[in-house]
């Protein structure tokens, strides 16, 4: 069964290696920038940048959606996670954008980890949504899926 998901070394395909690798150097870069006086400044300049280097139909929704959450939820703080944009609160990502294209998929993702307080009474909920052609509406929606998870 050879695709998208085959595996090859130590049973990761070719994508998740290069997504650990990334993270790799996420940490690494952290590690660094715990020293530096203006940790947050250059983790969302990090940010941005990986949304510049996204494709158009991508990146205007990755730019789209950081407006939303630094809108929504200013409390948390833009860091790349797992090569895509993320959005912590106290280092943990809370929620977190993945580019369709750059993952060699059908669509983007918008999803919460579960830092979010998204719980409710029925046992069930969203975690992750699918960004394909967003309305106004569907935009207002994850800004108040942003704004209750860090209640």
């Amino acid at each position: 069964m050879a695709g998208k998901g085959a595996t090859s070394v130590g049973g990761f395909s070719a994508q998740e290696r290069a997504a650990m690798k990334e993270r790799a150097a996420e940490l690494k870069a952290d590690a660094r920038r715990a020293r530096a006086a203006d940790r947050a400044a250059a983790d969302e300049a990090d940010v941005l940048a990986k949304i510049a280097t996204m494709p158009q139909e991508d990146r205007a929704l990755a730019e789209r959606v950081h407006s939303i959450v630094t809108t929504a939820a200013p409390e948390l703080a833009p860091k790349l996670y797992y090569g895509q944009p993320g959005y912590s609160r106290d280092g943990k990502v809370v929620c977190f954008f993945r580019s369709g294209q750059m993952d060699k998929e059908r669509y983007s993702t918008f999803g919460f980890s579960v830092q979010a307080g998204l719980d409710d009474d029925s046992g069930l909920w969203a975690t992750s949504f699918a960004l394909v052609q967003p309305t106004e509406a569907a935009w207002e929606r994850l800004a108040a899926l942003v704004r209750h998870a860090v209640e």
